[in-house]
């Protein structure tokens, strides 16, 4: 849900909950300006919520206006909760209390057959703990990604040689088992792409760096689709 959705969503949830509500009181709980909750209503208005109300005397909602259930179909539901299930057990500690919550509030909003669907569902993703240090790679990593911080790691390769290098994180993908960082390493000045798995080490290097068109997960991609495409021909 993008950031404007879920500010739609709130102010529908805060009238639902409020006799009355006023343009200031919801710009000062979602913190934006009047002028924007002005527009917010408007455009839920337009889109059928029953609003009732106008700039400068507040607002309501219409008796008996509720949100419905979350429309998945059983596919959609199974599909869902089998993902987060995933995310719970293969990603980082900090991305799998997300998904927890995540799938907490999902079986909250389920209508009661959606919901009985997901409590059976038999798809499971078990720990077996086989790299119980991946955990904490991935949330360095995670974050370093997002922060675009510099990472340095001591790593080991399929030969099993060691390495130290200063890499770029620019992103990570899930192999079966593996995850995988995709990085531009500052020793080859190339694409690299390291499992965290044979990660010894992984820290912050203390300094940023800044993406470009040509160092970026978009670009490595572009590369990836190049040179497999050459390969065919």
């Amino acid at each position: 849900m993008s950031r404007r959705a879920d500010r739609l969503f709130q102010i529908v949830q805060i009238l639902r909950g409020k006799r009355h509500v006023t343009a200031r009181l919801l710009a000062e709980r979602l913190a934006v300006s009047e002028r924007t909750i002005y527009r917010d209503i408007q455009d839920l208005s337009l889109s059928g919520v029953p609003v009732r109300g106008e700039a400068g005397s507040g607002y309501s909602l219409l008796a008996g206006f509720d949100l419905p259930p979350l429309m998945l179909t059983p596919g959609e539901v199974e599909a869902t909760i089998a993902a987060l299930r995933m995310v719970q057990t293969w990603s980082g500690n900090a991305m799998a209390q997300a998904a927890e919550s995540a799938h907490e509030k999902l079986l909250a909003v389920l209508s009661p057959e959606r919901r009985l669907i997901a409590e059976r569902s038999r798809i499971l993703a078990p720990d077996f703990d086989r790299y119980p240090q991946v955990r904490r790679w991935f949330d360095v990593c995670h974050e370093a990604i997002n922060s675009l911080q510099v990472l340095h790691i001591r790593y080991q390769d399929e030969q099993g040689r060691a390495t130290q290098r200063n890499i770029y994180p620019l992103g990570l993908s899930f192999w079966g088992e593996h995850w995988v960082m995709v990085s531009w390493c500052e020793n080859r000045e190339d694409y690299r792409c390291f499992r965290l798995d044979r990660c010894s080490d992984i820290s912050l290097a203390g300094r940023g760096f800044s993406p470009r068109a040509d160092l970026s997960l978009q670009d490595f991609l572009r590369r990836q689709k190049r040179e497999k495409r050459e390969k065919r021909e």
